[in-house]
């Protein structure tokens, strides 16, 4: 009889869980979650099957075509050569390109979910690269909360509250009474956080306070964005008019004297204009609850209610990060602050506001305030950026200007993109216009494990490990665990870490030892570790060695000894503790906002009716608002050819979601595939009948991988709706992703189903001749 194989286990970490590895014969067979956790992501169990992929770029390869200038389709043959002819290959166009454009014709594209593990992060290690190397231009805020990341400091002089420092749960368990969520509290995207989870306890926390008598409110057009434990009143709001609802609120707190005036004159500047605009002194509009009704179509009666109520007990209120990634995104933040102040909880236990709750794993759990394990990279000579969401402006119009937080500016004339981490064929809007642009570049240059879209959108594709084939440090700021990320199996094929390609390229270019500084992995690894450790220390906490951190796998960061609340010390003594404002205070008004002259900016919280909603013209064309959520069965687009992302598909596409009416107008059953279409282009998908939706409201998740008709129609056939979503920036103020401003039209397909090719490898010629 044949020995069974031994198994051997090794403690790790990604972004959706902590778990322990096991392998046998090389291969990684199963993922054991955290010990710890009490509700591990079903995700987990994709990574075996991912790992060891024929989707797996096993060695690097050069597009057949690149050199005759021949377009990035994304169903490009492709031709393996050698390491040492890649990475000449690569050293030779940077070389090339430095010395005819300078470095402002390099762009360094990244996205910060590559890696749980901080040291083989790959945004930190192309950003450190680049910059070493002469310069590049880099990408500024994020499409997560990007909008709120440039407007916050304006009104709080900094963007923290909304990367997830929030107050704590024990001190609204024990303080509040009434939790109004504007887009709610789902669950399922508390299942991932950037740096890794120990243990997901979202729902403990929830239950916990429900069991204190918490009500809760869930202001969505999706029901099923509060779990169904909270017992949560739901608001079915239009997509895009949260600003209404809390305008119409606000207004009711004014008119009835419900407004904590000694709050907003000690610890807020502006209100008094925010409140010409309220009464329509300004403009000649009442905000009132009526007013309000016919825009949100929350029933005036219910908004006084909310308001009354939220007057009346201890009220916390938060806002996904979703509700700024729409077309003037910045206004429902500046609303909910607003409303906040006027409430007067802002800095007391239990009350005032929160963003982030419904978005992510972390907001207001306790968590001792240590840095998270980073490594800072370099400054960049070439100081170029743009914001992120304005990736394919930029490509197409070189030299054009356009404006951003109080500046006017000029897009650089890119001639290279090397792109390591990250899939901007799943993050970026309107997909097709990426496709076009993508086009304009002469050399793209991509590191990647799998096939993804961006990857077969390169020129040159060198082959990275996956955290499963290195040694690394995972944790973050916003979990109490630091995790020890052993490497379990070898490289797939000639698969080389992040670190290391670099440090080859480096040494070509001539500053290797600037690079690496002397530095092997379990060097990067040791620096990492002990920064966490110099961080407790200042705290009076001794944490373990790293020798017994490593052997042990993990180490949990004492909790706090008493609960944070969000501005606190503010409220303490607004003085002492000034915001980094110019007033010091709240800005309710921003003057300096004003001095922008933006038309699609006001200087306080207002409502711009998006270009697209349900109440513009364009809906008679196309009448369902379409809303791209965070998938339940992966992390935006990774995993998607694993089987427990395939497992959600009808038919090999992604679903959307139609409320009842909706399906029956179009005569569509559960299981139809459809097209859903708009003037930018197309995808299909199958059909889920769901109750919990607001009437003329879609939803579909996000990161089906990118699979455009080789017919050029603009149709991707396998699902992914950022095909449909436009590609232009919430204001000039913060230029963040307008993602939620989507109207479309769905409709039954017919015909014989065009095959999914985005899990197919592309062609390979493996011979190695030279290029």
């Amino acid at each position: 009889m044949t020995p069974a194989p031994a198994s051997r286990r090794f403690p790790s970490l990604c972004h959706w869980g902590a778990f322990t590895a096991t392998v046998e014969n090389g291969r990684l067979v199963g993922c054991t979650p955290f010990p710890r956790d009490p509700a591990p992501s079903p995700m987990l169990a994709a990574l075996p099957a991912m790992v060891h992929s024929p989707l797996r770029i096993t060695r690097p390869a050069v597009r057949e075509g690149w050199r005759e200038g021949k377009p990035r389709t994304g169903h490009d043959a492709f031709r393996e050569i050698s390491w040492d002819e890649a990475l000449d290959l690569v050293a030779g166009e940077l070389t090339r390109v430095h010395a005819a454009h300078g470095p402002t014709a390099v762009f360094g594209g990244s996205y910060g979910w590559s890696s749980a593990g901080r040291v083989h992060h790959a945004r930190t290690l192309v950003r450190r690269f680049l910059a070493l190397g002469g310069g590049f231009v880099d990408q500024i805020a994020n499409y997560s909360f990007g909008a709120a990341q440039t407007l916050l400091p304006h009104i709080l002089g900094t963007f923290q509250p909304v990367t997830g420092r929030a107050t704590d749960w024990p001190s609204v368990i024990s303080n509040a009474k009434l939790m109004i969520a504007f887009g709610g509290l789902a669950l399922k995207n508390s299942q991932v956080g950037s740096g890794g989870v120990g243990a997901h306890d979202t729902e403990t926390w929830l239950r916990r306070a429900r069991a204190a008598g918490v009500g809760f409110v869930n202001v969505s057009p999706v029901n099923a964005d509060a779990p169904e434990f909270l017992d949560a009143e739901w608001i079915p709001i239009r997509p895009n008019t949260d600003v209404v609802l809390m305008l119409g609120m606000a207004h009711v707190l004014l008119s009835e004297g419900r407004h904590d005036t000694t709050f907003l004159e000690r610890y807020c500047a502006g209100f008094d204009r925010f409140a010409d605009y309220l009464v329509g002194k300004t403009d000649g509009t009442a905000k009132t609850p009526e007013w309000a009704e016919e825009i949100c179509g929350v029933p005036a009666q219910k908004i006084r209610e909310l308001a009354r109520r939220a007057a009346d007990v201890p009220t916390y209120m938060t806002a996904t990060w979703s509700l700024q990634r729409a077309h003037h995104g910045e206004q429902p933040y500046w609303a909910l602050i607003t409303l906040a102040a006027m409430l007067g909880g802002i800095g007391l236990p239990g009350q005032g506001f929160g963003f982030g709750h419904g978005s992510i794993h972390g907001p207001g759990l306790p968590r001792l305030s240590l840095p998270g394990p980073e490594i800072p990279p370099p400054p960049n000579p070439a100081k170029c950026a743009i914001p992120v969401a304005r990736i394919a402006d930029m490509l197409l119009d070189p030299g054009g200007t356009y404006e951003f937080n109080g500046e006017r500016l000029t897009y650089p004339d890119i001639r290279l993109v090397y792109w390591a981490g990250g899939n901007p064929f799943h993050h970026h809007q309107d997909l097709n216009r990426l496709q076009r642009a993508f086009q304009k570049p002469e050399t793209v240059i991509v590191h990647e494990s799998w096939w993804t879209p961006t990857a077969r959108h390169a020129d040159i594709v060198l082959p990275a490990t996956t955290t499963l084939e290195r040694n690394d440090v995972g944790g973050t700021s916003r979990d109490p665990f630091v995790f020890a990320m052993h490497k379990a199996i070898a490289p797939v094929g000639e698969a080389k870490n992040d670190i290391d390609i670099f440090a080859a390229l480096a040494e070509r270019l001539g500053y290797a030892e600037a690079f690496t500084q002397g530095r092997d992995e379990m060097a990067w690894c040791r620096l990492v570790y002990q920064g966490i450790r110099d961080g407790a220390a200042k705290k009076g906490i001794d944490l373990p060695s790293f020798q017994q951190f490593w052997a042990e796998g993990v180490i949990e960061l004492p909790a706090p000894e008493r609960d944070y609340v969000l501005m606190e010390e503010f409220r303490a003594d607004p003085v002492a503790h000034r915001l980094g404002t110019p007033s010091g205070k709240i800005e309710i008004t921003s003057d300096v906002v004003q001095r922008f002259g933006y038309d699609d900016a006001p200087p306080h919280p207002a409502w711009l009716p998006p270009a697209e909603w349900l109440g513009a013209t364009e809906a008679q064309r196309f009448p369902l608002h379409l809303l791209t959520n965070q998938p339940v069965r992966r992390l935006h687009s990774q995993t998607d050819p694993g089987p427990v992302s395939v497992a959600g598909k009808i038919l090999g596409r992604e679903a959307i979601r139609l409320a009842p009416d909706d399906a029956a107008a179009r005569g569509l059953r559960d299981g139809d595939i459809v097209r859903v279409f708009n003037a930018r282009g197309a995808c299909l998908a199958g059909v889920v009948i769901d109750s919990g939706l607001a009437a003329n409201v879609a939803v579909m998740p996000t990161g089906a991988w990118f699979d455009p008709s080789p017919s050029g129609d603009g149709l991707d056939v396998h699902g992914n709706p950022n095909v449909l979503t436009p590609d232009i920036g919430t204001s000039r103020l913060t230029q963040g992703s307008s993602a939620q401003s989507t109207l479309v039209e769905v409709e039954k397909f017919v015909g014989a189903l065009p095959p999914i090719r985005a899990f197919d490898p592309p062609s390979l010629a493996r011979d190695a001749a030279p290029v």
